[in-house]
């Protein structure tokens, strides 16, 4: 039988077409297979950028003898978890209600009716650790498939009972009050690290949502405290080895509590979420550090992630080439020894260089390298000079076997780096970063969005501008409601409300429960053991809290009460959660504040030559209160109509001059023709 990936679109299921395993893709006809041939199914669940999902690749799916064994015993299915973030969410669901724990690669068997029965993860080659060796793991499913056939079907009919048992009944738990918010908030207090900022241990990931609830907690509350935690933490990142001195941008998370040693993949959500964290700190606080951050993560976004029709790919990978072995090891591209230094900058730089980012002779990763940093006590220089260092270290850097791109688009990230941008480009007067913000939205529009037969969709990934076949799920929806929510506040094309109209109008007819609690696939979506409902943000927002954001941002720009409701529901899980577990409920957290301080509805009208309304425009974007939304357009009568902002109907200029209207709670400010004004009425800090 052959490989069967060599027609799939996902990089990560690519690099597989070559195994000598028999792998098939995600498929009614793989389990038709397995049931014709009496074998249990192989599920082995990963992504592109994942280091140990390589490992466990060249050790064992690249082996003969185990491949062999593997395609004479099982029926073997590759999924990208990035693809199908529902059959990954519906198995690892079991593999952590089983085991404790969960990750990537993520291996589990099942019966030929999609039943889980046995469960891991990455498996090495011979037994170390107290792990068994993959082939035992192998030898002992099949000896129990083949001897003790009752035991494991009453196994799987089991997990999945369980399973159905885990239903979720959030919607029934009521708004959030400022009661809840305030535990949150003493619930981070209490895991936050004063010493190295961030929550928790190691490994420590960076807490991009959470920081945002602090930042909107501070503008609401006025709570010092959440602001220091919030600015303390995002120093400390930016100053660690997690933070690419070099080329800006974010790896997925630090080995140890100091963040130091990353995990040196780099993932668009990642870096679009703290993008606009950074971006966000700087509007609140002025912070010098925060606005270099935002602008330099959002350069690595285009230069670095930006594909050719204008979408962003997924993901950079940890591994590359090592110049000096040849082999493929993780950070080879970005680690330094001091010897490397000097070759480069010779030795006076080169001493600078080590002292400035921190890099010594035993070295703070491996074979003594070190990843650059900017420790605090580090050697006062100017400015000029270490810019030509970093120039030449940048160059050099080049020369070295770049980490491969997964060139996936995936719908949901492509939203999150939309907002970002888009606000990026506007706070710090860079028009070229709507501009890339823009020609993403229209990407997903014009290849994504699909109103084919009468049933519109979106769907979750492209590569190459060419559609893939998986359909969206809740956090696509969300996800790019929000990037365009926030790109028709940036650019007043109202285009972009509409479109987000269209995506929250299909979370409320295809994903919502009569109890208001939100599933992750559609209705209509492939029927899988258990429909996936997670809450909870971890890497990203989960589609949940993002789809509640989109709804509430929605019903504030048109009043519609359908919507309000709806975002007032979903975010039950928030009154549930937040108290008890606010590190993994940030974004639900962030959207909860916006909810409590209104959010505020800001209308701006002018000629669009009129300086005086680019100025209230700005005042009005750069505004702290939390999750307000912004529109901006010509002069309209009552007569006029809506139009395509209905905030701007009947919004007239103020003595002639340009004004801007703010509403909260059905109460309107006295309309304004005063920047200033505008910002102390919306909060701001700064004008």
């Amino acid at each position: 039988m052959p490989n069967r990936l060599a027609n799939e679109t996902s990089p990560y299921l690519l690099q597989h077409a070559d195994n000598p395993v028999d792998w098939w893709p995600w498929s009614a006809e793989a389990f038709a297979e397995a049931r014709e041939r009496g074998v249990p199914v192989h599920l082995s669940v990963g992504y592109s950028s994942c280091h140990w999902c390589h490992v466990f690749e060249a050790e064992s799916f690249k082996d003969e003898p185990t491949a062999g064994y593997l395609n004479e015993h099982f029926v073997n299915i590759k999924v990208d978890r990035e693809e199908r973030p529902d059959v990954d969410a519906v198995y690892m669901e079991a593999v952590q209600a089983a085991t404790g724990q969960g990750g990537w690669p993520m291996t589990v068997f099942l019966t030929a009716d999609a039943e889980p029965f046995y469960f891991g993860t990455y498996f090495p080659p011979e037994p170390r650790h107290g792990m068994p060796s993959f082939m035992q793991v192998l030898e002992g499913v099949r000896a129990a498939w083949v001897g003790r056939p009752a035991e494991v079907a009453e196994v799987a009919r089991k997990i999945v009972q369980d399973l159905a048992g885990r239903q979720l009944d959030y919607g029934k738990a009521g708004t959030p009050g400022p009661e809840e918010l305030a535990q949150a908030l003493l619930g981070l207090t209490r895991e936050y690290d004063a010493t190295r900022g961030g929550f928790g241990g190691a490994p420590k990931f960076p807490p991009s949502m959470v920081l945002e609830f602090l930042l909107r907690h501070h503008a609401r509350t006025g709570s010092e405290g959440a602001l220091q935690m919030a600015a303390d933490t995002c120093e400390a990142m930016a100053r660690g080895g997690i933070y690419d001195q070099l080329a800006g941008g974010f790896a997925r998370y630090s080995v140890d509590r100091e963040w130091v040693v990353p995990h040196f993949e780099k993932m668009l959500y990642d870096n679009a979420l703290l993008c606009r964290v950074y971006a966000h700190l700087w509007r609140a606080t002025g912070s010098e550090l925060a606005r270099r951050v935002a602008l330099e993560t959002a350069d690595f976004m285009v230069r670095e992630l930006r594909t050719g029709q204008g979408g962003f790919a997924s993901a950079l990978d940890a591994d590359s080439e090592d110049p000096v072995s040849g082999e493929h090891v993780e950070g080879a591209y970005y680690a330094w020894t001091p010897a490397q230094l000097r070759e480069v900058l010779g030795e006076d730089d080169g001493a600078l260089a080590a002292a400035y980012f921190g890099v010594t002779e035993e070295g703070t990763f491996e074979h003594g390298k070190s990843v650059l940093q900017l420790p605090q006590d580090g050697p006062a220089v100017d400015a000029e000079r270490i810019a030509g260092i970093r120039a030449r270290l940048l160059a050099a850097r080049a020369e070295r076997p770049a980490p491969g791109r997964d060139d996936k688009v995936v719908a949901a990230w492509n939203g999150l780096a939309v907002a970002a941008l888009a606000e990026c480009g506007a706070y710090f007067e860079r028009p070229d970063l709507v501009e890339r913000a823009t020609e993403a939205a229209d990407l997903l529009v014009r290849v994504h969005f699909d109103e084919a037969a009468g049933r519109a969709r979106l769907a979750r990934t492209s590569k190459d501008g060419q559609v893939g076949g998986n359909a969206g799920v809740l956090e696509d929806y969300g996800d790019v409601a929000e990037g365009f929510l926030a790109l028709a506040a940036v650019t007043g094309e109202g285009v972009w409300l509409e479109f987000a109209g269209f995506l929250v109008d299909l979370v409320l007819d295809r994903f919502t429960a009569e109890d208001g609690s939100l599933y992750d696939t559609a209705h209509d979506a492939e029927k899988l053991i258990r429909r996936p409902q997670d809450p909870t943000d971890t890497a990203a927002p989960s589609g949940w809290t993002a789809a509640a954001g989109a709804l509430l941002s929605y019903a504030a720009h048109t009043g519609s009460e359908a919507h309000r409701t709806a975002a007032e529901r979903a975010l039950g899980v928030v009154h549930a959660l937040g108290p008890r577990v606010p590190r993994f409920i940030g974004h639900g957290l962030a959207v909860a504040e916006a909810l409590l301080d209104g959010p505020r509805e800001v209308a701006v009208v002018g000629h669009p030559e009129d300086p005086a309304r680019a100025a209230l425009h700005r005042a009005a974007l750069l505004g702290t209160a939390p999750g307000a939304v912004v529109a901006v357009g010509v002069p309209q009568s009552a007569q006029d109509g809506e139009g395509e902002f209905p905030l701007l109907a009947g919004r007239s200029l103020v003595r002639g001059l340009p004004a801007a209207y703010v509403c909260r709670h059905f109460v309107c400010a006295r309309p304004t023709a005063d920047p200033v004004e505008l910002a102390e009425q919306l909060g701001a800090a700064r004008p």
